[in-house]
């Protein structure tokens, strides 16, 4: 018979009335499986730490997202946000479900076209154009968001020489009664600047003003606030409608819903309390129909939702190195995954679990990553189970911008694996090694050589 382990015992207050500030409960459920693939199996097969999509996970999130609002409104169109994750693997599968791409920068704009996506079913935000970049997006017949006069001007110098008249809409911002407010892109409602610059598009002649466009924030938790940026998009196309007669044909409500994660600070879990997606539908929809904006078509109604879809189709599989005692007697478990690769740990509180069957045995733990850095630091305190070294974690819900945030810091960064809706795994990114990226870097014949 073998012998059983040891387990110190540990005296825990029970809490059984108001949550304390780690919450009411805990839930202590191995996940041993992610999409039907054993974790075991894909660290044997991929490597540990080890992100993971779920292909399912992301089409039946965007499909519930699309139905919300179609239900509501007779035009919407969704363009996948390639800042939020723009591994080709992943934005093909928003574009195969019929979403447009929202570019930011002149890479993303060369990455959406190599993804096969037409310049006419691009949006190109952000305040980083070059000329190039603008001459590009004009004769691709792609929709230019003017984010400043700067830009504006340059436009119009390009469509002159060129003979082209680009498609253009105006990044707005407002005040939606969320502070700090999002002011630094675009062009003010309240003092003017929205309207202001309209006029130089449509007394300039030179473009064709198809839309208005607006980003109030992230990780928004008031649905009313995209309901008040509706109503004033709605009314500056109303504006133009009656001094231009002019038709403004779409209003794009950027992203910024959140996912289902838990911010830092948070009372209650995210799950519990974040605002859905029908909600953000309801208040948007509604907002647009109850508005003066009476067009002879419905404008088309774009939403450039990054997070919310792709959050939840994330994992990351890592793996204990180490556990330890610190000074003031608390417990530590040190993973092989770190804030290099996990960005968001920096704003969430995410969920994680053990990968394997466990004791019923809990303790506060801090749970760290493997850099040489005292702020990597994945969960400051988190009730978990006792894990062994060697065994497996998963962390929940980072989809979104940890592999386009990640950094090449002190660790290699990891694979990236695929699970496609029949359960079969494909690596959509490979790991780093020394040659990858050794091969980005030049050493003047000086310094090749040395003597110690």
């Amino acid at each position: 018979m073998a012998k059983l382990k040891y387990e110190r015992p540990i005296i825990k207050r029970l809490e059984s009335n108001m949550p304390n500030k780690f919450g009411m409960r805990t839930e202590f459920e191995p996940i041993t499986h992610l999409d039907g693939v054993a974790v075991s199996e894909l660290v044997a097969q991929y490597g540990s730490p080890l992100f993971v999509l779920s292909e399912r996970k992301i089409r039946n999130t965007f499909q519930a997202a699309r139905q919300s609002f179609e239900s509501r409104y007779p035009r919407v169109q969704f363009a996948w946000s390639y800042k939020t994750n723009y591994l080709s693997a992943v934005c093909n599968v928003f574009h195969q479900e019929g979403s447009w791409a929202e570019v930011v920068s002149g890479f993303e704009y060369d990455k959406a076209i190599k993804n096969g996506v037409d310049g006419a079913h691009i949006i190109f935000n952000g305040p980083d154009k070059s000329e190039e970049d603008l001459r590009k997006a004009t004769t691709n017949n792609s929709l230019i968001h003017i984010d400043h006069l700067d830009e504006l001007y340059m436009l119009q110098d390009i469509a002159r020489e060129t003979k082209q008249r680009p498609k253009v809409a105006i990044r707005v911002n407002m005040d939606t009664g969320i502070y700090p407010m999002w002011d630094r892109f675009g062009f003010n409602y309240e003092n003017g600047q929205a309207w202001d610059a309209l006029n130089k598009i449509m007394f300039g002649g030179q473009m064709d003003l198809v839309g208005l466009h607006t980003h109030i924030g992230t990780f928004m938790l008031s649905p009313n606030a995209y309901a008040i940026a509706a109503s004033k998009l709605a009314n500056l196309a109303q504006r133009v409608q009656q001094k231009y007669n002019h038709e403004v044909k779409y209003i794009d409500m950027g992203g910024g819903f959140p996912s289902r994660n838990t911010l830092k600070g948070a009372y209650l879990p995210g799950i519990d309390t974040n605002p859905t997606i029908d909600d953000f539908a309801e208040a948007i929809t509604s907002a647009l129909m109850n508005s003066e904006y009476r067009p002879k078509t419905p404008p088309l109604l774009i939403l450039e939702t990054g997070r919310a879809l792709i959050d939840e189709a994330g994992s990351l599989i890592s793996t204990v190195i180490a556990n330890k005692r610190l000074s003031d007697g608390r417990r530590s478990t040190i993973l092989d995954a770190g804030v290099n690769i996990l960005f968001t740990s920096f704003w969430y509180d995410h969920k994680i679990t053990p990968a394997q069957e466990f004791t019923s045995y809990t303790e506060d733990t801090v749970l760290y990553g493997p850099l040489c850095m005292n702020i990597d630091v994945l969960r400051e305190n988190i009730s978990m189970p006792l894990l062994n070294k060697g065994d497996k974690a998963v962390v929940h819900h980072v989809g979104a911008y940890n592999m386009t945030q990640w950094m090449q810091f002190i660790t290699l960064r990891p694979k990236v694996v695929l699970i496609d809706m029949d359960g079969k795994s494909h690596i959509i990114r490979n790991n780093e090694t020394i040659e990858s990226i050794q091969n980005h870097e030049e050493t003047p014949d000086h310094l090749v050589h040395f003597e110690l």
